[in-house]
């Protein structure tokens, strides 16, 4: 099993997902709110939940990177996921997030993005990282905002019009040409 690390902010534990995370995942994914903005838009039952958590630990395994749980450190508590994804089909690599409805608007994803974002430049020392932000995800569009990301196009991945911000490391120039 890969070793997927630890990491730490002011308020929150970046953390690999469990089993412990389950049931709080498999609720956060059965709530339509916390969906309407990725995958098809539909909330998943217990079964697809599970195989969501399942190819989130393998993609750490496949590619060395991925998916954190996010826990409050003051009490443990899962709030959501954060992390980066660079599945076949993938425009780039992306840092995502999803919090659960309560846990929002409390600066915890920019505050776990940024936590992600460090990661890929120092660990993975990665060129570029994105965000596709579904076309009227204001909120999330806001997030990657706060992150220094550069909305650089609009495109249609996977049947859904996005934005595409662009996040560039601190210590390099920013190029808007990937490659």
């Amino acid at each position: 099993m890969f070793d997927i690390p630890t990491l730490e902010t002011a308020r929150l534990r970046l953390t690999a997902l469990t089993e412990q995370h389950f049931n709080d995942y498999a609720a956060m994914l059965a709530d339509p709110d916390s969906t309407r903005w990725i995958g098809d838009g539909q909330p998943l039952d217990r079964t697809n939940a599970w195989r969501s958590l399942a190819m989130l630990l393998g993609h750490w395994q496949l590619r060395g990177f991925g998916m954190w749980a996010l826990e409050l450190k003051s009490s443990g508590e899962f709030i959501g996921r954060a992390g980066l994804m660079y599945p076949d089909g993938w425009p780039d690599l992306e840092l995502g997030w999803m919090l659960k409805p309560e846990h929002r608007h409390r600066g915890y994803a920019t505050e776990a993005g940024n936590a992600v974002l460090e990661f890929a430049w120092k660990q993975l020392h990665a060129p570029r990282v994105i965000s596709l932000v579904r076309i009227g995800n204001e909120a999330s569009d806001r997030v990657a905002e706060r992150l220094g990301g550069e909305h650089i196009e609009d495109m249609d991945f996977y049947g859904s019009h996005s934005h595409v911000f662009a996040y560039y490391p601190p210590h390099r120039e920013h190029r808007r040409a990937y490659g």
